[in-house]
């Protein structure tokens, strides 16, 4: 017995912890020993993949639990609190104030400046409609982006899905015109792209 007691007193733990507590990856000849008593024979099979319930003093720190398994979660900042909110929210109120005051003394409308939600329709349908060739800034060159069409199309589809119900029939009918514009406008560029290149007709001039 007394013989076992001293084979355990001597036993010793290497760390096999793949990554460190500051999350990078340990070296693999790197090894660390319990000193004698700090674990019993029992853990031996555990100490591989988690820290000891009773942490020991120990020239390696123990690692955390983001450290050991980091989340998505962890990545994500904590939200404002409602003051903070609030106080933003009266900062942006009181610039766009400003704004509107330097706008009318230019004599144009502040009302020019409202967003509403045919507005922002209106905007990603002419982004759209650029992206599929079919408009172009004024001495700009058109270009196609399908890629960028659908995704903007998609975008507009999105909002048609989060926002049923709480869209007034002109809003509604607005949204739906544009989806059913685009999405043609859309079949009809890829169409068109896809479609092989016509060889062009024999001649029908006559030599004299």
């Amino acid at each position: 017995m007394a013989q076992k007691r001293k084979e355990e007193s001597e036993f010793k733990v290497s760390d096999r912890r793949l990554f460190t507590s500051d999350g990078e990856l340990r070296d693999s000849s790197e090894e660390q020993a319990a000193p004698p008593g700090a674990q019993p024979p029992a853990a031996t099979a555990a100490s591989t993949a988690a820290p000891p319930a009773a942490p020991t003093i120990s020239t390696v720190p123990e690692p955390t639990p983001a450290a050991v398994a980091p989340t998505h979660e962890s990545d994500v900042p904590e939200p404002p609190t409602a003051s903070e909110q609030q106080a933003q929210h009266d900062a942006y109120k009181q610039s766009s104030r400003d704004l509107d005051q330097r706008v009318e003394l230019s004599g144009h409308s502040a009302k020019e400046l409202e967003m509403s939600f045919e507005r922002f329709m209106a905007s990603l349908y002419m982004t759209a409609m650029m992206q599929l060739g079919l408009m172009h800034e004024q001495g700009g060159q058109p270009g196609v982006d399908l890629i960028g069409a659908r995704q903007t199309i998609d975008t507009l589809g999105m909002i048609a899905e989060k926002t049923k119900g709480n869209l007034t029939p002109k809003e509604q009918g607005f949204l739906q015109n544009c989806l059913y514009e685009l999405r043609m406008a859309y079949v009809e560029v890829t169409n068109a792209l896809a479609r092989p290149p016509q060889a062009p007709g024999p001649s029908t001039g006559t030599n004299g």
